[in-house]
């Protein structure tokens, strides 16, 4: 299962990744928030990081304008490694390297298309569990 959460800022993306990820058979748990009224990206941030930090979903992805501080949020949280992507590469690396457990983006800054290339390329690339990335991993989580 796949934790998502946006504020108002990042609502739009957050509705058309939902619905990618459904089409591609993804079951999805919507923390909100569920419409663009002003709101506080913290609240959603927290309740993605919980949601994977206890083991009720496998990933997350956070949204906001920016995605800085709705990722800020989410790493607070012990045992999640949120890491801002806005392109493919960055996605690819952070799941292969750092073995990051939140997707956070910025709608504000990818488009729709690239949004859902990030998203697929996150969730479809592994962890590559050589030792010098599991090492670096531990030192995170010390």
């Amino acid at each position: 299962m796949i934790a998502i959460g946006s504020d108002h800022g990042g609502f739009d993306l957050k509705e058309a990744v939902i619905a990618h990820l459904k089409e591609k058979g993804y079951e999805v748990k919507d923390v909100g928030c569920y419409d663009k009224s002003s709101c506080d990206y913290p609240v959603y941030g927290k309740a993605v990081a919980n949601a994977v930090a206890d083991g009720t979903c496998e990933k997350g992805i956070v949204i906001c304008t920016t995605g800085i501080g709705i990722s800020i949020t989410a790493n607070k949280v012990k045992g999640i490694r949120a890491a801002l992507c806005a392109d493919t590469l960055s996605a690819k690396l952070t799941r292969l390297h750092n073995d990051a457990n939140v997707l956070a983006m910025g709608a504000g800054i990818v488009g729709p298309n690239l949004a859902l290339s990030i998203v697929d390329t996150f969730l479809e690339t592994e962890f590559s569990g050589e030792e010098r990335h599991q090492r670096r991993i531990n030192q995170i989580e010390d």
